[in-house]
């Protein structure tokens, strides 16, 4: 299949904004990580293996706490659920495209190529060059990400454990949480998150932070729902 140069640059170009703010989101990342015991090649594996700064965090806040494995797993499969719903949508787009190049799509899919690219397709709906359009968005956000994860392991596995750098994950949820607070749902799906993990906790196993998913979720699909 061949891929329009002019397509893949326009989302090259279109990608270039948001990496000031995915740099440093990956380098906090990759402090955590070393900074909740992962060690560094494991740290590095893991964000090109899961490639979801979100669930990483979780996952390693979870992994400190020596939570069980089962208890990661299915933590960080919740705080993904919304990347069913970003493939779901963008198979309105690629569905006609080879199964290789979707399985390609679906491993660099990521929040801000998936808006970029819903944004361009709302504009040129007619376009045929929509998978290049989309690689060529989210490949420099791939690149930045990882480059950014090695740096911030390489940092984070020189600093002083006495320096007590976990705090690094919490500041990470709450910067990439704020932004998105756009909306009714969105506002009370964080209030009943947060309301949530402070009263579940005393819980063992960190599950206050399961139980304050399931909350968030459920308070946004109530609001959606009464939303004329």
């Amino acid at each position: 299949m061949h891929l329009e140069r002019a397509a893949v640059a326009a989302g090259t170009r279109a990608s270039l904004p948001v990496l000031l703010g995915i740099a440093p989101f990956g380098m906090i990342c990759g402090v955590a990580m070393v900074a909740g015991g992962i060690p560094p090649l494991s740290a590095v594996l893991m964000s090109v293996l899961v490639f979801a700064g979100a669930s990483m965090l979780a996952a390693t806040q979870l992994l400190a706490a020596g939570a069980p494995v089962a208890l990661v797993v299915l933590t960080a499969f919740f705080v993904n659920l919304r990347f069913m719903m970003y493939s779901a949508s963008m198979r309105l787009h690629l569905g006609a495209v080879p199964v290789g190049w979707r399985l390609l799509a679906a491993c660099m899919l990521a929040d801000n190529p998936y808006a970029l690219s819903l944004a361009r397709f709302a504009d040129h709906p007619a376009d045929r060059d929509k998978l290049a359009f989309f690689l060529g968005a989210a490949a420099p956000v791939w690149l930045c990400w990882q480059l950014a994860v090695i740096l911030g392991v390489l940092v984070g596995a020189r600093l002083p454990v006495t320096w007590q750098l976990e705090f690094a994950a919490p500041l990470a949820f709450i910067a990439i949480s704020v932004p998105l607070l756009r909306d009714r749902a969105m506002i009370a799906a964080a209030a009943a998150a947060g309301v949530t993990v402070v009263l579940a906790h005393g819980l063992p196993l960190r599950l206050g932070l399961m139980l304050a998913a399931l909350a968030g979720i459920a308070a946004g699909l109530l609001m959606e729902r009464k939303a004329p």
